[in-house]
């Protein structure tokens, strides 16, 4: 069963929300660190980092392979191996929180704060949903093939979150 359950969103005023995420993965976080934290890792399962200063006030650069999206902004919080925050143009404040359990595995409690509409918001959960899948696949040691990708995963996501809205 994958770590990666539906999130959850609150609305923060109009046109703003957080998503949040709650991942449990069967790796230390040593090893899950390097995954959201360094150019390597990261092109394994987010997005290619053109620029990571990794340091608290150090400037960002990601680029989606899959659609081309590239953002800026700058590192905005930095405690290493626990706390990793970027807050880039059009994504806003995008936060993950490590916490180990024992020694080989990890919590990752992920936040983003963003604004735009009740489509962006569906959108962006069946984003962020098909990249903790992805990240998963990455820790497991098969990073993803941005060359293979296609939208199936996220519009199934879609549609799950679309309905859960509904009801």
């Amino acid at each position: 069963m994958s770590p990666v359950s539906h999130a959850t969103s609150e609305p923060r005023g109009p046109g703003r929300w957080n998503i949040r995420f709650e991942i449990h993965v069967p790796h230390a976080y040593e090893t899950v660190w390097p995954a959201l934290t360094t150019a390597d890792g990261l092109r394994g399962w987010l997005a290619a980092a053109d620029v990571l200063e990794r340091r608290l006030g150090g400037a960002v650069t990601l680029r989606w392979p899959n659609t081309g999206t590239t953002v800026s902004g700058q590192v905005t919080a930095w405690d290493a191996e626990r706390v990793a925050e970027y807050t880039v143009a059009e994504h806003g404040r995008i936060r993950f929180h490590l916490e180990p359990v024992g020694t080989d595995s990890t919590v990752i409690r992920f936040l983003n704060e963003r604004g735009g509409s009740e489509e962006d918001r569906l959108d962006c959960l069946a984003g962020w949903h098909d990249h903790f899948e992805r990240l998963e696949a990455a820790l497991a040691g098969h990073p993803t093939d941005w060359t293979a990708w296609t939208d199936a995963r996220w519009a199934e996501l879609r549609a799950s979150y679309a309905s859960f809205s509904r009801t």
